[in-house]
Order: C-alpha cells, then sequence, then structure tokens
C-alpha cells in the first residue's frame, strides 16, 4: 500500500521498517519529535501484523496494592504515604487472601501485586503473603513487587538481589511487573525519584530477575520533565537488556497523572503522545514481543485506538486499582471481559484471551483452559 509521509525525516526509517532493519538513536529522536502521526502509525502496525497478526491480547486479572505506606517521597506519586499519615492504610495478610478472592466471580488467572516501601514489612512478611496467596490460589499466577520494591527488600535484608528473588520465588512469585522504571536518566531522576533506586540499579534487578528464571515486564513513565533524547535512551537500555537477557515479555508505557502529586501544574499527556509512545516504542523495541496499551491511565478509547498504533495487548480486568486513581485518573477501577472482548473487537482486532505467560486460555461455562 502506498503510504503519503508528511515529514521527510520519516521517509528512510519506513524503508528500514519496511526492510526489517533496526531503528538506531537518530531514528527514535526523530519518531517522537514528528508530528507524522498517521506515518508513524503505520510503521508501527507493519511490526505489530508482522508479530502478532490480527491479535489483540488480554487477561482476566486483579490488582492488590498491600500498602501505601512508603519511605520514599517521589514527585511523581499520589499513591504513596508517610506512615503517621491517618490515612495511610496496610491491609493484613489476612485481610489481603480474602481481598484476593472477593466480589469477582469470573475465574483470575493474575494477581497484580504493588504497593509503597513500607518500613517496616520484611521480606519474610512478603513470602507469607505469596505462600498464603499461593495456597488459596494454585492455579493463579502471581506477578509481584517491582524493580524498585525488590531492591528494598534486599537491601533491608541485607541480602543480595539474587537471593532476595531466590526467596520470594520459593514461595510463590511467578513474576515481576516491571513498575518504577520511571526513566533512567539521571537528571531526571533527580528531580522526580531521587529516593528510588537509579535508573542502572533498575537494571540491575530486572537482569538478576531474569537470570534466575523469572520474567518480567518493563515500563517507561512519559509526560512530565523528560525530553525526547531521555526517552529514546531509556527505551534502548531495555533493548540492551533484552538482546542479553530475553527475560522482557511486554513494555508498557505510563501516562504521567500528575493531579495530587507536587509535579500537578505539569499538564496532562494528549491522546496524541499517548498513541505516539505506543507506536515509537514498537518500532524501536523490536526485540520485546508484546506492547501494551494499559487502558487504566490512557482511558479505554485512547487503548482502543492504540491497537492499530503498534499495540497488541489491552492488560485485563483489574478490578481495583489504587496508584493511578489517587493521581487523578478518572477511568473505571475494573472493566468486565465481556467489555474487553467489545473494544478489541470494535478495533477489527481479534480477541484473545492470554494467562501472564501469554499461553491462550480457552473458556466454557464452568471452568478455563490454559494451553500450554
Amino acid at each position: 500500500m502506498r503510504i503519503d509521509i508528511e515529514d521527510p525525516r520519516l521517509k528512510p526509517i519506513l524503508e528500514k521498517v519496511e526492510a526489517g532493519v533496526r531503528l538506531d538513536y537518530a531514528d527514535g529522536v526523530a519518531l517522537f519529535r514528528s508530528s507524522d502521526i498517521l506515518a508513524t502509525g503505520y510503521m508501527a502496525n507493519l511490526v505489530r501484523e508482522r508479530k502478532h497478526g490480527n491479535l489483540t491480547y488480554f487477561n482476566v486479572n486483579r490488582h492488590i496494592n498491600p500498602t501505601d505506606v512508603c519511605v520514599a517521597s517521589c514527585k511523581l506519586c499520589a499513591f504513596g504515604k508517610r506512615a503517621k499519615d491517618p490515612k495511610a492504610y496496610t491491609w493484613s495478610l489476612e485481610e489481603i487472601w480474602h481481598r484476593a478472592g472477593e466480589g469477582w466471580s469470573e475465574a483470575i488467572t493474575e494477581f497484580h501485586i504493588v504497593g509503597g516501601l513500607h518500613p517496616e514489612l520484611t521480606l519474610d512478611w512478603y513470602c507469607d503473603m505469596l505462600r498464603g496467596l499461593k495456597k488459596r490460589f494454585p492455579e493463579v499466577h502471581l506477578k509481584a513487587l517491582t524493580m524498585v520494591e525488590i531492591a528494598y527488600l534486599a537491601k533491608r535484608s541485607r541480602l543480595s538481589y539474587r537471593d532476595t528473588l531466590l526467596k520470594l520465588k520459593n514461595a510463590g512469585m511467578d513474576s515481576l511487573p516491571g513498575g518504577g522504571a520511571e526513566i533512567f536518566s539521571e537528571r531526571v531522576r533527580r528531580i522526580i525519584c531521587d529516593h528510588k533506586i537509579d535508573g542502572n540499579q533498575w537494571i540491575e534487578v530486572a537482569r538478576t530477575a531474569h537470570e534466575v528464571g523469572l520474567r518480567s515486564n518493563c515500563t517507561m513513565l512519559y509526560g512530565h520533565i523528560e525530553n525526547e533524547e531521555d526517552r529514546v535512551d531509556h527505551l534502548l537500555k531495555l533493548r540492551e537488556l533484552q538482546d542479553e537477557t530475553g527475560g522482557f515479555q511486554t513494555f508498557i508505557p505510563l501516562a504521567f497523572h500528575p493531579d495530587n502529586t507536587p509535579l500537578h501544574h505539569i499538564p496532562k499527556t494528549t491522546g496524541f503522545d499517548d498513541l505516539k509512545s505506543i507506536a515509537v516504542a514498537r518500532l524501536l523495541l523490536d526485540n520485546i514481543d508484546h506492547i501494551k496499551a494499559y487502558w487504566i491511565m490512557m482511558t479505554p478509547k485512547i487503548a482502543q485506538i492504540a491497537q492499530r498504533f503498534g499495540s497488541d495487548d489491552l492488560d485485563g480486568t483489574v478490578v481495583e486499582e489504587k496508584i493511578y486513581h489517587d493521581a487523578g485518573a478518572t477511568t473505571s477501577q475494573s472493566m468486565s471481559r465481556g467489555e474487553l472482548l467489545r473494544l478489541i473487537r470494535e478495533a477489527g482486532r481479534e480477541a484473545m484471551e492470554r494467562d501472564t505467560l501469554y499461553r491462550p486460555v480457552v473458556r466454557t461455562e464452568s471452568a478455563l483452559t490454559v494451553l500450554v
């Protein structure tokens, strides 16, 4: 099909994409700086359909945020609170296990578990939590704890990243969600999340997780004080680690929500920027199979359109999400399986329910089967 490209900087990039040639740093910067969103989306869709054809993936999952108590004071965050804050919460193990199975009739295949950096909850406590979930829900995949949480628990326990991850894996952790990466730029991190591990440490935790047999996702937070070069640098560092380990399953671009944060003066991202972030990620991350349009952050409407701009995944049912809603997200906190199917089908895609490892899930009226 012939395509008219308005931005001449994109013509040599299209030639690379059509030939299957890996894009470089300069290509990434040109893509982020271009306003020719249709040409960028066209190229991303070419790559997306080479990898996945007409399929769009989703899963039936539940988010569990055990605590919002956090020792960090990141300017990007509206979720974390000090322990003495009267609005702070920390669920008991019994409450976590109860909430995991509460109020949801559909068979969940994944628990997505992240929270704050609590000054008192120990590595053993988290291991007990995982063991309790696995005992009560043995078929549910436990996707738990960001690289930032792993590094924090390792430091408090005086253990290596490897030993910390092995203890959690032995307790039932099946994979990691990949949050907390934000932007790897040291300049940016000093301003927005100087209490967190740096970008190199995030990469090292991810590398170690992959080495001990744990798959993970990876993320990038955009739409705050970063520039185009910071975004490209971040994506290429993820691509480099993926070349080394092959452990990333999915990349999720996360739009910054400024409400209720110290950076509330920053305008929210536009749909244009959200779609561009999806498309450029698909074009640069040639070795990461899946690009997720996270409907909680992008809104279901933008996530739906993103299925034609490089994304092949909508995330899942979620059920109860706290982190981005504390930062002003106005989307629903849950979506039914039927609603996800409708979004995908109206986008002209074929819906494929998956488990966390992207194995097809087949349902009958009374049971589900994961096709291994």
